[in-house]
């Protein structure tokens, strides 16, 4: 059998036509599709994992993998990142590979993540599935007052979705913080791990607050309530980005 090399290979999707990155039954995902092209080109099977999985709808604009390839083959090669893309949907992007160490894992040795959600006010079709439109504007001043809150705890069960079968549900989040934009605002989350459907419920529990629907310090209630029918519903898919993962070895 020929000797394999592990490398890590930076990935970027419009998530709208797919099921997430992460394979499954019935449902096309991007994890899918790069695992295929890479098999074709190696000749062998070929197989991925991600840093972590992202829902239905959701968008990446990096997300990390690691693979193992035939060391015979040239990755840093040009044209085997141009034939990779080239047998890519075009929403779909592979932006290089990087050589790591044999036990280099893409979702274990990741020490920070972060998510944008992008919300804009005026009807524009160039932002259709890329970003949520809201007729009315919440208050962004309360929803940064009750952002700064949630970097106080570690806990937060309120905000996971059901039955996902983790181990903790404690996360260490380092930057919860919403911006201002030109029609719109973005909302800024880092931590070193997220649960499932977290920032799409923190994002609607914060658009409560921004609504006037809940205040600043209730906010704590729904935490400390571990409980996530006391939070906000789950904003779409369509306005949220995994844009950034970092690693301890990796320039």
């Amino acid at each position: 059998m020929n000797a394999l090399q592990r490398y890590f290979i930076e990935i970027a999707y419009n998530g709208t036509a797919y099921h997430g990155w992460q394979i499954q039954k019935n449902a096309v995902s991007v994890q899918e599709l790069v695992n295929k092209v890479l098999s074709t080109l190696c000749r062998q099977d070929i197989e991925t994992l991600g840093c972590g999985r992202t829902d239905t709808g959701v968008h990446a604009s990096q997300l990390f993998a690691h693979v193992d390839i035939p060391e015979e083959i040239d990755v840093f090669n040009q044209a085997f990142l141009q034939r990779s893309n080239s047998m890519l949907p075009n929403d779909i992007a592979l932006k290089r590979f990087i050589k790591v160490n044999p036990d280099a894992h893409a979702r274990f040795d990741a020490t920070l993540r972060s998510y944008e959600y992008h919300i804009h006010f005026s009807k524009n079709p160039f932002l259709h599935n890329l970003s949520w439109q809201l007729r009315e504007r919440p208050n962004i001043d309360l929803m940064n007052q009750a952002a700064e809150i949630l970097m106080e705890y570690r806990d937060f069960s309120c905000f996971s979705k059901s039955n996902t079968k983790t181990l903790t549900n404690n996360c260490l989040i380092n930057r919860a913080e919403w911006v201002q934009t030109e029609d719109g605002i973005v909302f800024h989350i880092s931590a070193d791990r997220f649960l499932r459907n977290m920032v799409r419920a923190i994002v609607g529990t914060l658009l409560r607050v921004g609504k006037q629907e809940m205040k600043v310090e209730e906010i704590r209630n729904v935490i400390d309530s571990k409980d996530r029918s006391n939070a906000g519903e789950s904003v779409p898919a369509c306005g949220l980005y995994l844009t950034e993962v970092i690693y301890p070895y990796l320039p």
